[in-house]
């Protein structure tokens, strides 16, 4: 099945308990733009090879998209349509004045140099000029691209428009206009989030005197912040027993050292875990089926599957990847009784920083760490919140029902200001 199609099964479940109007409904079944582009490049020895690029604008009704720009050999038309629908009901989950977009280009980025990646992130944005802006849809980094990438990239839409206009793309690097916070934004959003739910539902509350442990699949980008917030133990009592990355991963003894994520990154320079000399080696399958108090897939799609959902032993899933879970396999944990957090809320924090940078572009006003930091807080508390409450007042079944319903609400509401058929018809 098409991951478009899968992904909107998900909106269907919470459309009794959204209260819209069939028109906004119908609104949101497909696209509103899809962009498909063959960018060249010559490669360092010579030769020229042309690579797919596409760019999808899902929904634009709460205002300007915004998603991430990623290379990778698994994009398609499909994957960035999929991605821009979960970013359209991420934006409006939390309460952002964003549509959802999503981006990409199918290309290995790990076989290409230096200059190549240069040059095929400036030709990116040649090709795809008119379809972005800083009030039509703006990019930002994702898989396998980062803020040095946005940086060519900004500097190339500035060479074609004139001027400054920071505003149009974030993840910029902070001598650019990026943002202090930026790069541990989505982790550290999804501390705040899986703190607040165990804090919001009684059955998960926690106790000093016994730590949540904590398994945790991808050692990338996001998983590290996250492993790096958790260390602070600052509010949650935590212990990390497991984290992998593609490779495999390691499993700690709870009884022994505690898990070092800085130590861990310096390590894996060979992207395997056997030179780190702590732990056991696990695979990543080994680690899904760990007994703990929470599994958090990091990493990429589709790893929680029917095939393997009933051997998930956590309490909790929180999902820090896009559409990490299929539809058969929420459906066991939720006849399992697990707390899966969704992915929409859940890794929603690298959003809401970059809402933070465009407002200081736009604006021209520095925002401190501190800023930033008390401010994720606050808008990924009041997001979850939102959710625990509307998924306890109506009787939703989960969390991820309650999240896509207030997103729906949200949007529904936007669409209705405009008029429907009760209203024209009249």
């Amino acid at each position: 099945m098409p991951m478009l199609d899968e992904a909107k099964k998900q909106l269907e479940a919470a459309y009794p308990f959204a209260e819209i109007d069939p028109e906004s409904w119908e609104r949101l079944q497909y696209p509103q733009k899809t962009l498909q582009c063959a960018i060249p490049m010559r490669h360092d020895d010579g030769s020229l090879k042309m690579y797919k690029a596409y760019r999808c604008q899902y929904n634009d009704t709460l205002g300007p998209c915004k998603g991430g720009i990623r290379f990778h050999p698994k994009v398609d038309r499909d994957h960035v349509e999929a991605l821009s629908f979960w970013m359209t009901f991420k934006c409006a989950c939390v309460k952002l004045p964003y549509g959802g977009s999503k981006g990409g280009i199918c290309v290995d980025a790990n076989s290409l140099s230096h200059r190549e990646l240069e040059r095929i992130s400036k030709a990116y944005i040649d090709a795809f000029i008119d379809f972005i802006g800083p009030d039509t849809d703006i990019p930002a980094p994702d898989v396998a691209t980062d803020e040095r990438v946005m940086g060519w990239m900004y500097s190339e839409y500035r060479k074609i428009k004139g001027g400054h206009p920071k505003a149009v793309i974030t993840g910029l690097p902070v001598a650019l206009g990026g943002i202090e916070g930026r790069n541990s934004a989505t982790g550290y959003g999804a501390y705040y989030c899986l703190e607040h739910i165990m804090e919001r539902q009684s059955e998960l509350k926690f106790r000093a005197s016994s730590p949540v442990t904590i398994a945790i699949q991808g050692f990338g980008k996001v998983g590290y912040w996250f492993c790096e917030k958790l260390a602070r133990k600052e509010t949650l009592c935590n212990r990390i027993i497991a984290v992998s990355n593609e490779y495999g991963g390691v499993y700690m003894d709870p009884k022994g050292p505690e898990f070092d994520a800085d130590l861990a990154l310096k390590s894996l320079q060979d992207s395997n875990w056997r030179n780190w000399g702590q732990g056991t080696l696990i695979t990543n399958d080994e680690l899904l089926a760990l007994k703990c108090d929470v599994l958090v897939p990091a990493a990429i799609e589709n790893v929680l599957t029917k095939n393997n959902a009933d051997k998930i032993q956590a309490k909790v899933v929180l999902e820090l990847a896009n559409g990490p879970t299929t539809n058969e396999a929420d459906a066991i944990l939720n006849d399992k009784g697990i707390v899966v957090v969704p992915d929409i809320l859940a890794n929603a924090g690298g959003v809401v920083v970059s809402y933070f940078e465009w407002l200081q572009n736009r604006n021209a006003q520095q925002r401190t760490a501190e800023d930033v930091d008390k401010g994720l807080r606050q808008m990924i508390n009041y997001a979850t919140e939102r959710t625990v409450t509307r998924m306890d007042k109506y009787r939703i079944p989960s969390l991820r029902t309650s999240a896509y319903a207030l997103a729906l609400k949200r949007i529904g509401a936007a669409n209705e200001c405009l008029g429907t058929m009760d209203y024209f018809k009249r």
